[in-house]
């Protein structure tokens, strides 16, 4: 083989559909538009449009706000971490971390941080490294003989 003999597997590139070429292409003529009318012609978007009816995005009141600034961020109970350090995937030496808590199957994905809430009971002492803690959950590490470190002393929330 040479390389003036290389060429993709048949069926791997699909060549593309040319409108309005004749009809024995099968997209002659009016080239899949229909006939007449506004969406026939060029320049046309009507997305959103009614006829002159007013559109249902307008028609229906505007709600509320969404916060761009909002943090997205994985909720953690401590029963979920003390039943991962009993299972031996979470190891209570080192820091828990968001990483570490992904690594232990306990999250899927890092998103902007871990809060952790104080839902269950904590009995080992464990060091974390989190974005945010509610102040049951503080009280409850603390109990436990553990710290918590939050990002620039925003501790309970």
């Amino acid at each position: 083989m040479k390389l003036n003999e290389l060429r993709d597997r048949d069926g791997a590139s699909k060549s593309r559909k040319r409108v309005g070429r004749g009809i024995g292409s099968g997209t002659g003529k009016t080239g899949g538009r229909g006939v007449k009318g506004q969406s026939s012609r060029s320049g046309v978007a009507i997305n959103g449009f009614e006829g002159g009816q007013m559109p249902v995005y307008r028609r229906l009141p505007k709600r509320g706000f969404k916060n761009i600034f909002a943090k997205d961020l994985n909720i953690v109970s401590l029963a979920r971490v003390q039943q991962a350090i009993d299972a031996k995937k979470l190891d209570a030496k080192k820091p828990v971390t968001a990483e570490a808590l992904v690594e232990a199957g306990v999250l899927r994905r890092v998103r902007d941080g871990v809060r952790v809430l104080g839902d269950g009971e904590l009995t080992t002492k464990v060091a974390f490294e989190v974005a945010g803690a509610s102040k049951s959950a503080v009280e409850k590490i603390e109990k436990a003989g553990g710290s918590i470190k939050l990002p620039e002393a925003k501790a309970a929330e």
